[in-house]
């Protein structure tokens, strides 16, 4: 995108109405989170795919969301991943997070991962397994402590796959007492997210299966409990825009976990399968009034190489974004108190099919990172000098 290119669009929005400077002063506040698993080794059930080049600890997978900032300019957070991002010293990795120029996010707890919780985590009816996955919960609290971490995000895979396997409410009652729990350890600087996820592993009921279960719990908590939606988890044509719109009129919309799917939790790239999707999301985040809440991207990129993933995902993200911003507000108010149908739609149409990417371009050029970071990734060199360090060696992996 040429100078010239966002000359002739700016020109056209100020024409149109736009307030360009109040745009472009959000675009440049955007804060997006990567997450530190969308650079390490990943793949399906059926078998995991390793790339060139991958992160072999959390500090290199650092060195990769350092990347991604400086080609984006937006992702100046890292969330990251427990035990997966596990080491001795969390100082060590609190001092490589900001010798990188980033921040932590969220922490994110792992309560799938280990054999002890096949029948759930703190829904497990083994008052043993309860408190060995309260332990846990309570030792990312400790860590986001140490690296100043600003959330803590709670994904169960907790559920049964048969009727009579347990009981609904004794379920809900542990889910209930160990939250609770968890929450009265909560320190002000950390918010809790409650994501949910309507099936998979648990195939006949999921103890936080959905957005009105995981809202009942973060108000029985309190006000620093909060909803995370991952736009992956639910199920066909379920209108996430309008999930968006009442978590937030509650107050409880904490965060998202950004991904896109064409058939389940497919974890692609965020705006990849239904851009427009994600740009009515955006739509309902810039109404009037209302601030962005934690933006996280959670992928799993499987065939893609990572790194370019990441960036595409990062861009994606300031596209949609710059596209909600130049929504014609009063005109959409016009349309709909007037009845009209077609021309509050054609409003949100008219935003969305404008090509912001000189302005994007221009933005990430103005805070020091790249117009064209895909090239600029494929340009530098770093990928291939990556390859060499990473698979000419051999270290103990930390994370």
């Amino acid at each position: 995108m040429t100078d010239s290119e966002y000359r002739h669009l700016a020109e056209r929005l100020t024409a149109a109405g736009a307030d360009l400077a109040a745009i472009e002063s959000k675009l440049r506040d955007l804060q997006i989170e990567t997450p530190s698993w969308g650079y390490g080794d990943s793949g399906t059930r059926f078998g995991v795919f390793p790339q060139a080049g991958r992160p072999r600890d959390v500090f290199e997978r650092i060195e990769d969301a350092a990347a991604t900032q400086r080609l984006t300019g937006n992702a100046s957070a890292v969330a990251l991943h427990f035990p997966w991002d596990q080491i001795e010293d969390y100082g060590e990795l609190k001092a490589a997070i900001a010798n990188a120029g980033l921040s932590v996010g969220a922490i994110n707890p792992n309560l799938f991962g280990d054999p002890d919780y096949k029948l759930g985590s703190i829904t497990n009816p083994d008052a043993g397994v309860r408190a060995k996955a309260l332990e846990h919960l309570h030792q990312c609290l400790q860590i986001g402590t140490t690296l100043e971490a600003t959330g803590q995000s709670l994904w169960l895979a907790d559920g049964t796959n048969y009727a009579g396997q347990d009981d609904f409410s004794a379920r809900r009652d542990r889910l209930e007492e160990s939250l609770h729990a968890w929450y009265q350890e909560f320190p002000v600087e950390q918010e809790m997210y409650i994501e949910y996820k309507f099936f998979e592993p648990a195939f006949y009921a999921t103890d936080l299966a959905d957005w009105g279960s995981a809202l009942l719990i973060a108000q029985s908590l309190g006000d620093q409990a909060k909803v995370l939606v991952d736009l992956g988890h639910h199920a066909q044509g379920v209108n996430i825009e309008q999930i968006v719109n009442l978590v937030q009129r509650a107050g409880k919309l904490g965060g998202f976990h950004f991904n896109n799917r064409k058939y389940a939790d497919d974890d692609l790239i965020v705006g990849s399968v239904n851009p427009l999707e994600l740009f009515f999301i955006f739509v309902e985040l810039t109404a009037a009034g209302k601030t962005l809440p934690r933006l996280t991207i959670d992928q799993s990129h499987n065939v893609e190489q990572k790194l370019e993933a990441m960036v595409r995902s990062v861009m994606n993200l300031q596209e949609s974004y710059a596209k909600a911003l130049l929504v014609d507000r009063a005109a959409l108010l016009a349309a709909q108190e007037a009845g009209d149908v077609l021309a509050g739609h054609e409003v949100l149409l008219d935003a969305f099919n404008t090509d912001v990417r000189p302005l994007t371009a221009h933005i990430r050029t103005e805070l020091g990172a790249a117009a064209n970071p895909i090239a600029e990734l494929r340009g530098s060199g770093y990928l291939a000098r990556r390859i060499a360090e990473r698979d000419s060696q051999t270290i103990e992996l930390k994370g």
